[in-house]
């Protein structure tokens, strides 16, 4: 015969009912001679009982029962007897023997079978102390437990229903094992052939009329789908909660930084990125065609930062090239949420009442035109914090990085310079063990002097693109003794 399988026990399942009407269990099923008994041969038998209950050809109930198996202790017992019978067995009858102790004992059957068959043999009144050893107290006893054992071998149920199965067990004679078997019946469309059932309606039948001959399988409807996953946040959004909850725990308010489509003016003009640098260029930026022209800014900040580009000013040559105001006016996906920043500074600086000090955050998308590959997109996230008060240093700002990375998990940290074209002085924080870059942190923009914001005062404001967590840095180097002159100017 063919090996099994659910399509060739099929015909033997139909065979079987229309002999007899009902199979009362599947495990009296034969194939090639040999009843079908166990688990794995079972497994076989519920798929071919599912397929055909799905014509409606058969119905079955699922039986479960339990049966037991010995363990090796168990099978010692089969071939050798009880502990506590061989225990009996090894000891005289009381006055004509030596009555043996427990060390001899021991040599005789072991310290196991010692152990337990004299408790047991105890329990039993089968043994007695005499002196420093024991002897017979019963003159024949029947090993009650080898004839049990015997029998759970032979058919797998134990004789003294479930207290007796407990008892074998906390013994560890024998072990349970569940075992599953099927009760079948004939279904309403019963027969001794299995017809292929159409599972969709084609053109092909529409246009030859097969249809109307053709028995079409009915649907499941209670069939049990694919569960679907759960509700999850994503990993960025659960990074991007826990970095919003540090701040608000340091007392920093969120920028509104809903404005993807920036002008170039506050994303690179006000920012003092010049108008022929190419990371302005088609290849890094995505342009917006539609509508043509941003809204200006307020003209005479406007004319500020243009005479700075043009001519120079707080410490600055400038670039010494025309300023172009229909490529200030140009609309772009923001490549940066600094963009946002530097307009909430030039806010801050103006408003009623003068300047006051600010603990600022963002934490949004941000877009460069960009390859894809393995550690860049079109689209990241950018992470950055500002604060601006009076008479901070870069010593506050080394300890603003180490609290905020500290909540993180990161607190064995490490500072270098680094270097910006538009910032002083820069710092740029590790992680000492992995060795990664974190973020670009300066203490202040000398070009934003032209805000006003700190006009007046002695001591630098400190403005802290920390933490400004991006996967590309434009570094060019840049003196660190200009910040003086740079601060100086911008606080007159």
């Amino acid at each position: 015969m063919s090996a099994l399988s659910p399509d060739s026990l099929r015909d033997v399942i139909l065979q079987t009912l229309d002999k007899s009407a009902e199979i009362p269990d599947s495990r009296e099923l034969a194939w090639d001679g040999k009843l079908l008994k166990t688990a794995e041969e079972q497994a076989v038998v519920r798929a071919a009982l599912d397929s055909l209950a799905s014509k409606d050809m058969v119905e079955y109930k699922q039986i479960t029962t339990t049966s037991y198996s010995l363990t090796e202790e168990g099978d010692g017992i089969v071939s050798n007897g009880s502990h506590e019978y061989r225990v009996w067995q090894v000891l005289p009858v009381k006055g004509q023997g030596e009555p043996v102790g427990v060390p001899d004992l021991k040599k005789l059957l072991g310290d196991e079978t010692t152990k337990v068959g004299q408790m047991r043999a105890f329990k039993n009144k089968w043994i007695a102390k005499d002196g420093a050893g024991f002897v017979r107290a019963a003159e024949a006893p029947v090993d009650e437990t080898l004839n049990v054992i015997k029998e759970i071998k032979e058919t797998g149920v134990v004789p003294g229903g479930e207290a007796a199965a407990k008892e074998l067990q906390k013994r560890k004679l024998i072990t349970p094992k569940k075992q599953i078997h099927y009760s079948i019946g004939k279904g309403p469309q019963f027969s001794t052939e299995v017809k292929q059932l159409e599972t969709d309606l084609t053109v092909e039948m529409l246009q030859s009329g097969a249809w109307k001959s053709s028995d079409f399988k009915q649907y499941n409807f209670a069939a049990t789908g694919v569960p679907t996953d759960g509700g999850a946040l994503h990993p960025l959004l659960k990074v991007r909660e826990e970095f919003q909850k540090i701040f608000f725990d340091m007392g920093f308010t969120e920028m509104p930084t809903n404005r993807f489509v920036e002008s170039a003016f506050w994303n690179f003009d006000a920012m003092f990125v010049p108008q022929q640098h190419p990371a302005r260029e088609m290849q890094d930026t995505f342009y917006v065609k539609n509508p043509v022209k941003a809204l200006k800014p307020d003209s005479e900040y406007y004319e500020r930062v243009r005479k700075i580009h043009e001519e120079g000013g707080f410490g600055s040559i400038g670039y010494r090239a025309p300023f172009n105001q229909d490529e200030s006016e140009k609309l772009l996906l923001r490549t940066h949420t600094t963009a946002v920043t530097t307009d909430m500074l030039y806010k801050l600086a103006n408003q009623p009442g003068g300047f006051k000090p600010a603990k600022m955050f963002s934490i949004d998308r941000v877009f460069r035109n960009e390859t894809a590959d393995a550690t860049h997109l079109a689209e990241f996230h950018q992470v950055e914090g500002l604060v601006a008060d009076y008479d901070i240093t870069l010593g506050h700002l080394i300890a603003f990085m180490q609290e905020f990375f500290g909540k993180t998990g990161n607190t064995k940290l490490r500072f270098k310079p680094a270097y910006n074209p538009y910032t002083e002085v820069c710092l740029l924080s590790s992680d000492v063990g992995a060795v990664v870059d974190f973020c670009l942190s300066p203490v202040w923009r000398c070009s934003l002097g032209t805000m006003v914001l700190v006009n007046g005062l002695k001591l630098p404001t400190l403005v802290s693109s920390a933490p400004k967590c991006s996967n590309r840095w434009v570094s060019p180097r840049a003196s660190v003794s200009s910040a003086g002159e740079c601060l100086s100017n911008a606080l007159r």
